[in-house]
């Protein structure tokens, strides 16, 4: 209420303005003094401490060797959560289809990927050229027509990519359909009545819609999968950026420093990240009000014609219930 605003009173007189006082709130004051405290202190307890021998991070924070495991790790990553993604979306739609034998299919590689652990899953993988030293394409049980030595094709690298892709996938997938469920079912039979094609549906009015839901959880799972890859020396793949800050701490007896710069890294990157999931949470979430922010300030005013029009028609959903496990 403006502080301006009259009141009227009993003799008919000139109203009696408001004089409206700012709320007092002593414990914001004394909880911004306390973390402002607690800050200083772990400021200090990590400059003033020269076992953390920062000229030592410095030196190594650019060293060639590292800044070559950054990239091996953001190589991992990237490649793991496309190849994932891919397989998400096709997990996904197989659970909502109408045969039982893909539902099956994507339920058993669901619960075979999320019920065992990604160390023993990627050992698996570094092991494979044991298990299978020769790989063919054929009629089961028949004719061989192509075949290939396993070590050839499946190097540690490319065994890591696949284990945590693989993995990942499973994890994805629920986060997808959990999506998708969010999309009102109405929109899927008036485009249906339209005489669009189910995969024209799903790719024009299911998908983008569902992004809103699915972005936040997969912006999370890439961070994961971001420290996830230092597990990749199960296969092993040693060239991520854990391993080597390991090797070069444990070669010059310091592991301290060289964990400080693998921490700093791993910091820098996620930063970087959430500032991508931040602004793609912006734009998938643009036809929506309300929805955290994501509408971009301003809300409605900053909606296109036809946004404001789809949001007027009450077809979307302002809370869709997200049901997933990650």
């Amino acid at each position: 209420m403006d502080r301006r605003q009259a009141r009227g009173t009993d003799d008919g007189g000139a109203p009696e303005l408001i004089r409206a006082h700012r709320v007092r709130r002593p414990g914001r004051l004394v909880s911004a003094v306390v973390v402002v405290v607690l800050a200083a202190m772990a400021a200090n307890a990590l400059i003033t401490n020269p076992n953390f021998r920062w000229d030592v991070v410095w030196l190594y924070l650019r060293d060639v060797t590292v800044v070559r495991g950054v990239g091996w790790t953001l190589l991992l990553t990237a490649g793991a959560m496309v190849i994932a993604i891919v397989l998400a979306v096709a997990l996904a739609i197989m659970r909502r289809s109408d045969n039982p034998v893909m539902r099956w299919v994507a339920w058993v590689y669901i619960w075979f990927f999320r019920g065992t652990p990604i160390y023993t899953q990627l050992v698996f993988w570094g092991l494979i050229g044991v298990l299978y030293p020769r790989l063919s394409l054929g009629i089961p049980f028949g004719p061989e027509f192509v075949t290939f030595t396993t070590r050839d094709v499946f190097s540690a690298f490319y065994a890591a990519l696949l284990g945590l892709a693989l993995n990942e996938a499973a994890y994805l997938s629920e986060i997808v359909r959990s999506g998708l469920n969010s999309v009102d079912v109405g929109q899927s039979e008036a485009a249906r009545a339209l005489g669009m094609t189910e995969p024209t549906i799903l790719r024009r009015i299911v998908i983008p819609q569902a992004m809103r839901v699915i972005v936040p959880p997969t912006g999370n799972e890439t961070i994961s999968m971001l420290k996830t890859t230092s597990l990749v020396l199960a296969v092993p793949f040693t060239l991520d950026l854990t391993f080597v800050t390991n090797a070069v701490g444990n070669r010059l007896f310091l592991p301290v420093p060289l964990l400080m710069v693998a921490a700093l890294w791993y910091l820098a990157i996620t930063s970087i990240l959430m500032v991508g999931q931040h602004y793609l949470e912006r734009y998938y979430g643009r036809g929506f009000a309300g929805a955290g922010g994501h509408g971009g300030r301003g809300g409605r005013r900053t909606m296109g014609r036809k946004q404001q029009a789809i949001l007027a028609a009450g077809t979307t959903k302002e809370d869709p219930f997200v049901e997933f496990t990650p």
